[in-house]
């Protein structure tokens, strides 16, 4: 395998999210993201869908069965490990969930844009926070990745338990 480590990055931003579209950090900053939380090996794919409160509802109700708006959803690709590039998935955004959390959390917003992109991406790789030992896995490696991007540990202020499963 490549010593390199890059994740390309296909961006689509729905129509509807009007002027919500300024509170999107910059392609290449979510570029930034999606490369540090990558843990594999040479070069990787990644759809990211950056939507509104509707489109979010809708696939989290198809998909999870809960008919409400998330902040984000990811959908791992299952095809054989050896295929270069990589192709991870599908991450899906909410830009008011997000906006909304970071205001009620305290957070700024690029905080919060970096963290649930981290974890979304960490999701394409196969790390989830079901049972309690996973979630404290899954965060440690958030926080660590958060941190080498110059984040706060996005848990300080919550117990990780809760914040999990809000996620």
């Amino acid at each position: 395998m490549s010593e390199n480590k890059t994740v390309s990055v296909e961006v689509s931003i729905a129509d509807d999210i009007g002027s919500a579209e300024e509170d999107i950090p910059e392609a290449s900053i979510l570029q930034d993201w999606i490369n540090a939380a990558w843990q594999g090996e040479g070069t990787a794919v990644v759809s990211l869908r950056i939507a509104g409160n509707e489109e979010i509802r809708h696939l989290n109700r198809e998909y999870r069965h809960k008919d409400k708006a998330t902040n984000v959803l990811s959908f791992p690709m299952d095809i054989p490990a050896d295929i270069e590039p990589k192709l991870l998935g599908d991450i899906a955004l909410c830009v008011p969930v997000i906006k909304a959390e970071a205001e009620a959390q305290g957070k700024t917003l690029q905080a919060h844009w970096a963290h649930m992109l981290v974890h979304g991406m960490l999701h394409l790789q196969g790390y989830d926070h079901i049972e309690d030992d996973e979630a404290r896995q899954m965060e440690t490696l958030e926080i660590q990745i958060l941190e080498q991007l110059g984040f706060a540990n996005p848990y300080q202020d919550n117990p990780p338990k809760e914040k999990a499963k809000q996620l």
